[in-house]
Parts: structure tokens; sequence; C-alpha cells
């Protein structure tokens, strides 16, 4: 094809296929089932099935949600999200962060495991789905790059605490009031501790060694759901119920019933900020998730399609007895070392969880609470980033402290409070550093043949004594200007015998019109005092936005240049001959060229 020529116009028919795409994400990957796809999703399909049955067992108890409906979540949500996301390996469900959320912001509302807490859950969850649609549709992808790894790190260990927290009396046989707040649980346990049930102790600690010892031994094994049924059976043996050890009781055998949502305008004024937390919490979750196995698949992903699948999967879930659901780290991992190959693998996940729970639902009955309450746990555990953590803290301070305020408001504030605080804050510390730009004093490098400009502070050298170099790394907006403005005026103030200013601007990525009045004010001003400032290296974008707002020709073309030695070559010759004359440090090479200049050797730098 010869380039001027324009590639082919698509057809009628590829244009429908496209709008199709869009609309029906699985058309993309559904040319790709074959045979041996589908046995290879059938396969992390049943393993992810398996692993669901007592992570959503234990996460419905950390929600406040009856078992079964940690199971429900497992289901319609995962279809929906596997067909209409972006990743062939992403795996949603119910998660430890959200239905922590979901327990935090209901339980005061109304007594978990009622009717009516069922109910304000599935409306919380079919609200946090329009906002995450909304956000998907509006091509809002980027938002969650607002939710730092920082405050993800330090709420979720902050969560791991008040996982690990809210299943202290069932871990011990107590019966803890629920929804209290982090110190009043802990202030009833010590108060209770002397009648813990050590059957229900002994109960709890079993699971955990037992899962501990398979993940020793046999990572790949399911360790929660066999720990499950070993302490189960020691249970019956032991004759747990004797000794008070409670059971979860047997779950309905049965698919999630139809539940649409209902709630009047005074609840929703109460659900709005929970729902918005979790719509976003869910989506940096899952994009999150979808990226770290992307990256493994070398697979693209598109963070708006994924905001919209994940809305589709709470609204549409929600209708289907779903509380609300994201991307799970495990569940999501699993899929992908078992070999899944397309988005399939989900779905079947789904189908095959419905199987199982129709056919070993009564089964439930002998399960021990305390022995969930030890699952929980060790989930917990496995939710703090210790090395995130330590590299969080060694790295960066302005980061630390944004860790710092997540956790310590996740322990003692509302979580949706935890998290927008951290994200908050996180936003300060970025108009912090972006609304202080940092000058860096240049002087050329005079052994080396061509003198490049390098900072002083990393080499000291010899500057100017008429030009001072400045580069200036950060944008010039209206939130920099005063700090500008004012690193100028400090640093003429200090160095009054330097009678220009050149500004390196490589480092400047864009200019506002806040920015273009303060260049020429400051122009203006050192004008008006016979000094000059001069700008070199500057960006396309940023001369372009300069020569409409009419700055550059105020500034004087003449006194921008294309680069470093360009405007050094011309700006030399403009210095006072006089001092010149009598200058012996000779710091350019067109120094030589300046009065007094023909004295000394460029080469030597010192006197002939």
């Amino acid at each position: 094809m010869d380039q001027c020529e324009l590639p082919p116009q698509k057809g009628p028919w590829a244009r429908t296929a496209d709008r199709l795409t869009r609309l029906l994400p699985f058309l993309s990957w559904w040319p790709r089932v074959n045979r041996r796809t589908l046995k290879a999703d059938l396969w992390a399909g049943l393993t992810g099935a398996v692993i669901v049955l007592p992570q959503g067992v234990a996460f419905a108890a950390i929600a406040g949600m009856p078992p079964v409906y940690g199971l429900y979540a497992a289901m319609v949500p995962v279809v929906v999200a596997a067909l209409f996301g972006s990743s062939h390996h992403l795996v949603s469900g119910p998660t430890t962060a959200i239905s922590l959320v979901i327990f935090a912001n209901l339980a005061h509302l109304a007594p978990p495991g009622s009717p009516d807490y069922i109910r304000l859950v599935l409306a919380l969850t079919f609200l946090a789905g329009c906002f995450q649609i909304g956000l998907g549709l509006a091509r809002m992808g980027a938002v969650v790059n607002f939710v730092s790894h920082s405050v993800v790190i330090g709420f979720t260990a902050g969560a791991a605490i008040l996982i690990a927290t809210s299943q202290l009396g069932a871990f011990f046989g107590l019966t803890l009031p629920r929804g209290g707040s982090f110190w009043a649980t802990w202030a009833e346990l010590l108060r209770q501790a002397p009648q813990a049930n050590l059957h229900a102790v002994g109960m709890a600690l079993a699971t955990m060694i037992i899962a501990l010892v398979i993940w020793r031994l046999k990572p790949r094994l399911p360790k929660f759901f066999l720990a499950l049924i070993a302490v189960s059976l020691l249970n019956h043996v032991l004759e747990g119920g004797i000794h008070q050890v409670r059971v979860v009781g047997a779950l309905p055998a049965g698919l999630p019933p139809f539940s649409p949502p209902v709630f009047d305008l005074s609840e929703l004024r109460l659900l709005v900020p929970g729902a918005l937390a979790i719509a976003m919490l869910g989506l940096a979750e899952a994009v999150s998730i979808a990226r770290a196995v992307a990256e493994r698949s070398e697979q693209m992903i598109d963070n708006s399609r994924e905001f919209v699948g994940q809305g589709l999967a709470n609204i549409l879930g929600s209708l289907f007895s779903a509380y609300a659901s994201s991307g799970s780290f495990t569940r999501t991992g699993v899929n992908y070392e078992a070999g899944a190959r397309t988005p399939l693998a989900a779905v079947f996940s789904a189908l095959l969880l419905a199987c199982i729970l129709l056919l070993v639902a009564p089964l439930t009955a002998y399960l021990p609470v305390p022995a969930m309450a030890g699952v929980i746990l060790l989930v917990a555990a496995n939710l703090v980033d210790l090395r995130g953590l330590r590299h969080v803290v060694r790295t960066d301070r302005s980061e630390a402290a944004v860790l710092g305020v997540t956790f310590l408001s996740t322990l003692f504030l509302q979580l949706e409070f935890a998290i927008f605080s951290g994200v908050l804050l996180s936003l300060l510390m970025y108009l912090k550093r972006t609304s202080h730009p940092n000058f860096t004093v240049l002087a050329p490098d005079r052994k080396h043949p061509r003198r490049p400009l390098v900072n002083v502070l990393r080499k000291e050298l010899p500057e100017c004594p008429q030009l001072k170099i400045l580069r200036l790394d950060g944008s010039i907006f209206f939130g920099a200007v005063n700090h500008i403005s004012e690193e100028l005026h400090r640093i003429m103030r200090e160095f009054p015998e330097q009678c220009h200013i050149l500004i390196v601007g490589g480092g400047i990525n864009f200019v506002d019109a806040g920015g273009c009045h303060m260049l020429f004010q400051e122009a203006r001003r050192l004008r008006l005092a016979g000094r000059e400032m001069f700008f070199c290296s500057l960006k396309t974008e940023v001369m372009e936005v300069l020569m409409r707002g009419g700055c550059l020709h105020r500034l004087g073309e003449g006194n921008l240049f294309a680069s470093e030695a360009q405007a050094v070559a011309h700006i030399v010759p403009r210095l006072d001959p006089e001092r010149c004359a009598c200058c012996s440090y000779r710091v350019f090479l067109e120094c030589a060229r300046m009065p007094g200049g023909e004295e000394y050797d460029p080469g030597l730098l010192k006197p002939r």
C-alpha cells in the first residue's frame, strides 16, 4: 500500500460485528472455544467450585449473612462478570474485605442475619452495581488509580484485624456482641475470657493445624475444604454437641431465589455512602487482580469493561439473592494455575457449585462454628502483606503516612470513611508534590569537552557570575504558580549578582493560563530591574500553549531557545562585557570569545 493511501474502510457487517462485540464482550473470545479448551476450563471450574464452598460460607459469616448467601454470591455474579468483563481468568464472588464493609455498614441498622438485614444487604449490592456500571459506561476506568497501593495495603491489613476480631467469639465459644467497635469487642472478650469453651478452642486450633499441614505438604489441595471435613468428623466422634460446640446447621438445598431490591428513600440516604465505598473497593480489587494475572497471561485488560462487568454482576446478582461481589485473589489464582483457557472456567465453577449445593447442602449440619472461625482466622492472616508493608514504610514517608492513616481509620472509623480518608490523603500528597515543583541549579562541567549542564549538588562546579541556570521539574499550573514565583524571588534575592536566569524546561509537562500569566509577570518584573529570563528545551505542547495564550510574544521570541547549547550560545554574547573581562571562571566555551577570553585556554581553564 502507498504511504499516502488511507486504510480501507470497514464494511457495514464489520462495523455491526464491532458494535456487538462491545455490547457482548464474550463474542470476542467465543471463537477460541474448542474441545481442548472446554476440557481445561471444566477441570479448572471444578477446582474453583470446591474451593469456594467453605470460603463462601465463611465470607457470609463475616458479612452477617446466613451461610447459604455466601454460596449464592458465587453463582450468578460469577457468570455475569465472566461473560461481560475483559479478563479471561478473573473469578468474581464474595470477598473478605467487601463482606466486612457490608457488616460494618449495616449491622447497626438491623440485626445481622434477620430478614430486614438481608433486604438491606441486597439493596446495598444493587446500588453498588449501579455506581459501578455508571462508571464503566462513562469510560472512567482510570478512577481506580486514585485508590493507591498504600491505601489497599493499609485497608487490607486493618480489615484482616477486624475480621479476626469478629471471629474471636466463635473461636473461644463465647457470645460477643456483633457490630461493636474494635475496642469494645476486645474489652468484652477479655471480660468473658474465663468462660471460654476449651472444646471449641480445640476444634478451631485443630482446623488451623490441619489446614497448615495440608498447605505445607500438598499446596494444591483445597486445604480449607479438607480441614473442615476432618474437623466435622472429629467433632461428631467426640460428641461436640454435649460440650456446647455449636454447628453451622444444614444449608437449604436449592438454587438462589428471586429477590428484587426493596428500599425506601430514607434508607437510600443511609445506603449510598456504603454502596459507593463497596463499588470503589470492589473495582479496585477486580482490576488489580485482573492486571496481575494479565501480566502472566499476556492479555490486555480494559478497565472500563471490567467496571461494566462488575456492575452487571452486582445488579443481576442482587436480583438472585447474591450480596456484593468482586474479584477474588484466591480463586483467580487457582483458576489460572488450574489451566483455565477462557472465561468459561468461571461459568463452569458457578454451575458446578449449584450442583454441589443441591447434593451436599444437608451435610453442613455437622460443620462446627469454631472450625469456620479457624478458617477465617487463617484467611485474615493471609491478608496481611508484611512484605508490602515493609516496602512502603522503607520507600516513601508520604506513602507510609497514607498507609498508617488508612490502617488506623479501618480499625476505628467506619470502613467507607477509611477508604475515602486514604484516597483523600493520597490526593493531598499528590497535590502537594505537584504544587511544589523543584528548581535544580545547573552548571557546565568544565572537564567535559562539550561542557554539559549538570546538577551542582551532585558535582561541585563554579557557576557563571552573571547567569543562573535552573532546571524546573514539574508543571506550571494554577496550584504551583505561587510556589514557582516565590522560589524565583528567593533565588534572585540570594544571588543578586547573577543578572539573568535561564530556565531549562525539559521537565515541564504542561502550562495552564495561570502559569502563562505568572511567567509573563516574572519576566516583566526582571526586565524592569534590568535583568532577563530565558527558556530552553520546552516541549512542543508547552510551546503551543504559550503561543495560544500570547505568552510567547510577551516573553520575547528571542528569549526562547530549542536547546541548552543554543541558549548558551545566544545568551553569553549578551552578558556584560566589562564583567566578563575580569572573570576568571570562563565556564562556557563561548567565554573564550568574550573580552579577556583570549588570555585563557578553554581546554586547560587557566591563563596561557
